[in-house]
This record gives structure tokens, sequence and C-alpha cells, in this order.
């Protein structure tokens, strides 16, 4: 996330702890920190907020917290399925906030190629997503280090490479897995707070679902620098397939 914490927050139309800090950076890597977004219900009203969480869901009932190195991404075909992220799904439901996201195609000879996939007006993504709280017991329970907050996107299946619309078939043939957007009342219906029955769940799942290639169809897919590929680059020259490694500083947020 290369925006500034207070144009992060007006965006979302959320609160944030004025403690909270977000540092700009071009590449994240799966249990690096990234921005959440969420509600809560305080003094009987729905409150909307910014969070830092690491990426990677790490459940409640996880003996420790490398769970979460094999959860940063979920199936939304298999949700309610999945231990790791069934109770989540039912009343920890969030938003990831990204100006964009690579995506690595392959082709022949094991070859691949970086692009980064971002919204055309400039505006942020928002992709589905979960979020848990889990409890470090080897900590005692009055250190503040002990509850780490941790989240996961959201992928479903990307349009089918014969698509008739150009993006949508060109997003086929990048990747068969997309993050899962979220836009109007999609979002605003995922983000509600409360425990759900699991078809109230499915419902603002398949919501989203069904609206998410509407919302794809205003995406831009650009070539990307491959020195992405290794998290210990991070600039905006990143986004530039052809730029020269440039300054390089730890990748935290996106």
């Amino acid at each position: 996330m290369a925006r500034a914490i207070g144009d992060l927050v007006a965006e979302a139309e959320a609160e944030a702890d004025a403690n909270l800090e977000l540092r700009r950076s071009w590449n994240v890597a799966p249990t690096s920190d990234v921005p959440v977004v969420l509600e809560r219900v305080l003094d009987g009203a729905a409150v909307r907020q910014v969070h830092v969480a690491r990426w990677g869901l790490v459940p409640g009932w996880a003996k420790d917290s490398s769970v979460g190195v094999r959860a940063f991404n979920a199936r939304s075909e298999t949700l309610l399925e999945k231990p790791t992220f069934r109770d989540a799904v039912l009343s920890r439901r969030c938003a990831v906030p990204m100006e964009g996201y690579y995506e690595w195609q392959a082709g022949p000879g094991g070859t691949r190629k970086p692009y980064f996939v971002r919204r055309a007006d400039g505006r942020l993504h928002w992709f589905a997503g979960l979020y848990e709280w889990w409890a470090d017991p080897a900590l005692s329970a009055g250190d503040p280090n002990r509850w780490l907050l941790s989240a996961s996107v959201i992928t479903l299946a990307s349009p089918e490479p014969e698509s008739a619309d150009p993006l949508l078939r060109r997003l086929g043939e990048l990747h068969d897995r997309m993050p899962l957007p979220l836009a109007g009342e999609d979002l605003d219906a995922w983000l509600a707070p409360g425990t759900l029955s699991a078809t109230k769940a499915l419902e603002a799942l398949g919501c989203a679902l069904g609206n998410a290639y509407a919302a794809a169809a205003g995406w831009i897919i650009e070539p990307a620098n491959p020195a992405v590929g290794n998290v210990r680059h991070d600039g905006p020259w990143l986004l530039d397939a052809e730029a020269e490694p440039g300054n390089e500083t730890e990748a935290v947020l996106f």
C-alpha cells in the first residue's frame, strides 16, 4: 500500500486508531502485515474500522501461528468445509484493500512473467477476506503481544480463457484463480457485523461471486518487473517491467 493512512481511511469510510501505522510498499509476501477493514458493533452501532493484520489466517484453535503460512488464500468453493476458515466466514469477515496485485503467468519451458493488476480508475481494490484473533499460549494473559490478528484473501475461479470479453479472457489466461472483489452493496453485506447462519453466509458470498466478473471489467493488466519475485526488492520501479533495481526497502504492507 503506497497511500497515506488518511487516504486509506477516507476511501474506506472507516475509523482508524491514532497509532495505526502503514508503511508504503510495492511488494508483499505471505506472513507480512496488511491492512484490513472490518465492522464491529460499538454502543449499539456498526462501526467500520481499519486494522493491521498478518497475511495468513491463524484460527483460534491453532497450537502455533505457523498455520497461517498455508492459509493466506481461501478458496470460495470450500470455505464452509475447511476447519481453518469455516468459523471465520460465519462471524469474522473483512475486506482487504489493495492498490493492485501481482500475478505470474506461466510460459513455455517453465518460464514465468509477472503482471500487475489494478483498477483503471486508480481507486483501491476491495477484496473479500476473513480475519481471526489468535492468543499465543506461550504468553501471559496480560501480555500486550499475546493476541495476533491475521487475515486471508478469498479467491474464486478466473473467467474462462475463451471468454468473449477481452479483459476477462486475459484474466483467464493470466491465472486460474483471482481474488474476490467487493463493491457497493456486496461490500456492505460482507462487512456487516454479527454471526450469520451458513445459509446467510453463502448468500452474501454468492452475491459477491455473481458480480465478480462485472467488477473485474474495470481492471488493467500491465507487465511488472521480474524483481518482484524477491521480497527484498521494493519500490515503485517494480511496476516498470524494464527498470533496473532501485533503492531497496523492507516490504511490509500492500
